[in-house]
Order: C-alpha cells, then sequence, then structure tokens
C-alpha cells in the first residue's frame, strides 16, 4: 500500500521543482485530498502528467506566474487518471462529487480549463503522420524503432484518403487497421526494448499495486500488459495510432 506521506513528500518536491524552486508545502485539507488520492491509487506519474498539464495552460497574469498550488491541478489529474484507467483498464475511479464533499470546500474550480474538441479521424490520421515524421528526423531512441515508424507512415498513408467522410463498415473498417497497425507498433517496441523490459513491467505492476487485490488474475495481467505497453510508448515516444474517438 502506498505511504501517504512518502507520496505527498514526491509530489511537493516535484511541485517545487516546476515551481521554479518555490515549496508550497501540501498540509491541512490538500494534504487530506492528495492522501485520497493515495488511498484511491492514483499513481504518481498521472499525478505529475497532471500538474504539467494544468502547467501548459497556467497563464502569468502581469508578467510573473505565481506558485501553482496542488488544489488547482486536481481536475487535470483526476483527467489523466480517468485516461490511464481506459488504457489499462481497471476500475476505481475516484468519485469526484464524493471527494468534493469531504474535503468540505469541494475542488477548486478551473474556469481556465477548455473543453477538450473531438478529433475526426482524418485528422488523427495526420497528426499521426507527423509525428511519426517527425521522430524519423531524429536520433533512433532505440535500434529498429525507425524501421517500426516508417511502416507505420507507409500504411497510414496508404488509408489517408479512405478516412475522409469513411461511415458505417468502411470507418469500422479503417478503425481496426488502426488498431492493428498501432498493436504492430508496439510489438516492434517491446522488441527493441527487450533489455529493458523486465524494469518497465515492475513499473507497471507498482502502478497497478492499489488495484491488485481486487482484480481476478486474468483482468489483471491484461492490466499489466496494457499498463506496461503504455509505459513503453511513454519511454520510447511513440504516438498512439489507434483512434478512440
Amino acid at each position: 500500500m502506498t505511504d501517504p506521506g512518502a507520496y505527498c513528500r514526491e509530489i511537493e518536491t516535484y511541485l517545487c521543482r516546476r515551481n521554479d524552486g518555490h515549496l508550497i508545502r501540501i498540509v491541512g485539507p490538500a494534504f487530506e485530498r492528495v492522501c485520497g488520492w493515495a488511498e484511491a491509487g492514483v499513481p504518481l506519474q498521472v499525478v505529475v502528467q497532471g500538474i504539467d498539464r494544468k502547467l501548459e495552460r497556467y497563464q502569468p497574469t502581469g508578467g510573473k506566474r505565481r506558485p501553482l498550488r496542488i488544489e488547482h491541478c486536481e481536475a487535470d489529474i483526476f483527467d489523466v487518471f480517468d485516461e490511464w484507467r481506459r488504457a489499462v483498464g481497471v476500475a476505481g475511479t475516484p468519485d469526484r462529487s464524493k471527494q468534493e464533499a469531504e474535503a468540505g470546500q469541494g475542488a477548486p474550480q478551473d474556469h481556465g480549463r477548455p473543453a477538450r474538441r473531438r478529433v475526426s479521424l482524418p485528422a488523427h490520421i495526420d497528426r499521426i503522420l507527423v509525428q511519426a515524421t517527425n521522430m524519423l528526423a531524429m536520433r533512433e531512441a532505440m535500434p529498429g524503432l525507425h524501421a517500426a515508424l516508417e511502416q507505420v507512415v507507409a500504411d497510414l498513408d496508404a488509408i489517408r484518403r479512405d478516412a475522409r467522410g469513411a461511415r458505417g463498415a468502411a470507418r469500422a473498417a479503417l478503425l481496426d487497421r488502426l488498431d492493428e497497425i498501432d498493436r504492430g507498433l508496439i510489438a516492434a517496441a517491446r522488441t527493441a526494448a527487450r533489455s529493458a523490459i523486465e524494469e518497465i513491467e515492475d513499473a507497471a505492476r507498482a502502478e497497478l499495486a492499489s488495484f491488485k487485490a481486487r482484480m481476478a488474475r486474468a483482468p489483471y495481467a491484461r492490466a499489466l500488459t496494457a499498463c506496461t505497453d503504455r509505459l513503453l510508448r511513454e519511454r520510447c515516444r511513440l504516438p498512439t495510432v489507434r483512434f478512440d474517438g
């Protein structure tokens, strides 16, 4: 089980670094809130990504950015946690309304948070093509990845035109093809990263530790594979070819 104190200190340290060395202690209601995240099984890496996402939109007033408080990152952290759960396939999202009621004042309102726009299938394919092409122009992270990315570019070029206006069975077939391309990319990444795969799987087990006791063996095995693939994708900076829109 996660040590709430250590969990808070890790978050405090990361937030201090992102606040240019300005330390804001996580105490009182903020500490209780963050302990709730630990109890719900929100991985530290998810919290880090939520903080980063908030900072991407955090516009300074008067030319200087004020230090960000952890409370104001909660909405983004929950968004990332929801995405993590869907990717990994585990249940147990913290109930936001319940947590807000328990906190007394509720989560800070994030009025500057724009609604997520749904990306069209053609726009998704174009974006992945750009990402893959840009990666091919960079130094190869692991031997074999460039060959896999070249295959992704070739496969997407072959279906790019068909994505425009695709409906019904034609669209479903394209989605299946994108999923197939994505699985092939991850399989190639697993081969390229075989010397590091055990380390990545250990990190995946750590992320899933809070959920393992409540999961049957088969769902846990699927979640471990999905979590490992997600961490591998992050390490290799690979695009997600499948389309969930």
